[in-house]
């Protein structure tokens, strides 16, 4: 059972991670998505730069797991929220790394498979087919996509992260900053423009959302899931943290007047039970938990 001080840290976790969505889009349309993703990591490195050191024997396997991390799935993610759409189909789809590694699980690390989860597997893809016929949802198809993508490339990181050691979640976060910084700024010159122009008229106040996005984030809500996975079992911890995707919902209905449609609902619905189902199972989670959002 957990300790009731413990649950507020769930909730703290909940509403930084659902606020992160929000900080995401308002950033990814100042800045643009790539050189907004660059931002943000490069103020991750700044802070997380003391913890910096490397595992031996392990490199190869954390350099892989930070570039799909930091390069891969981030940039995607908010590649998808700059597309358009609304706040809640792109956080309840990017849940669909739990699902992704279950099956990838399988197949490559031969971890057996349940009727039971099978069918939450089926649910959770069924339910964002539906969100994705919602007509709010329908014309900014490319938004769905883009965020499947970055769920997928999380699910490829978590069962990366089984030949890693337990490294800590600072040190992982360091060295996702590390290779996502250059790697980042590289792509967005090559496909954005207009940095200059950005740079010029930015505002110190405009760099409140990927300052946000990478303390609030990474740093407070990674470390405190990082702190109690040490406590809890995650089949424990991991169903409390759905609430984010939630959370984040309301939250583009309030500062951003998102519209939800009835599919909308039934879909996200239909998605966080099936993700539920599957995240009662302790194999999947931990790893994936101290990296993503």
């Amino acid at each position: 059972m957990m300790s009731f001080p413990d649950l507020l840290l769930t909730l703290l976790v909940n509403f930084a991670w659902g606020f992160n969505f929000i900080a995401g889009k308002i950033g990814a349309e100042k800045f643009q998505p790539l050189f907004f993703t660059a931002i943000r990591f490069l103020f991750l490195l700044l802070l997380m730069f003391p913890w910096l050191r490397p595992a031996k024997g392990s490199m190869f396997a954390l350099l892989q797991v930070s570039f799909l991390l930091g390069v891969v799935h981030f940039s995607m993610m908010f590649m998808g929220l700059h597309a358009g759409g609304n706040i809640a189909s792109v956080a309840i789809t990017t849940q669909l790394y739990v699902p992704f590694s279950a099956i990838l699980a399988t197949l490559f690390l031969r971890e057996r498979i349940s009727f039971l989860r099978i069918l939450a597997i089926v649910i959770a893809l069924s339910g964002v087919m539906l969100i994705g016929f919602d007509p709010i949802v329908f014309n900014h198809l490319d938004a769905i996509l883009w965020v499947t993508g970055a769920a997928f490339a999380m699910s490829v990181a978590t069962i990366l992260m089984r030949q890693c050691p337990d490294l800590g979640v600072f040190r992982l976060q360091a060295w996702i900053a590390l290779i996502a910084t250059p790697s980042l700024l590289l792509l967005s010159y090559l496909f954005e423009s207009g940095h200059s122009e950005i740079l010029t008229e930015i505002q110190w106040l405009d760099l409140w959302s990927p300052l946000y996005s990478a303390v609030g984030a990474s740093i407070i809500g990674h470390g405190t899931v990082y702190y109690l996975v040490g406590r809890y079992q995650v089949s424990v911890v991991t169903p409390l943290l759905l609430l984010a995707p939630i959370l984040a919902s309301v939250f583009g209905v309030i500062f951003l007047g998102d519209e939800l449609g009835w599919k909308l609902i039934v879909g996200g619905l239909l998605t966080m039970l099936g993700i539920l189902i599957v995240t009662i199972n302790p194999k999947i989670g931990k790893s994936a938990k101290t990296a993503a959002n």
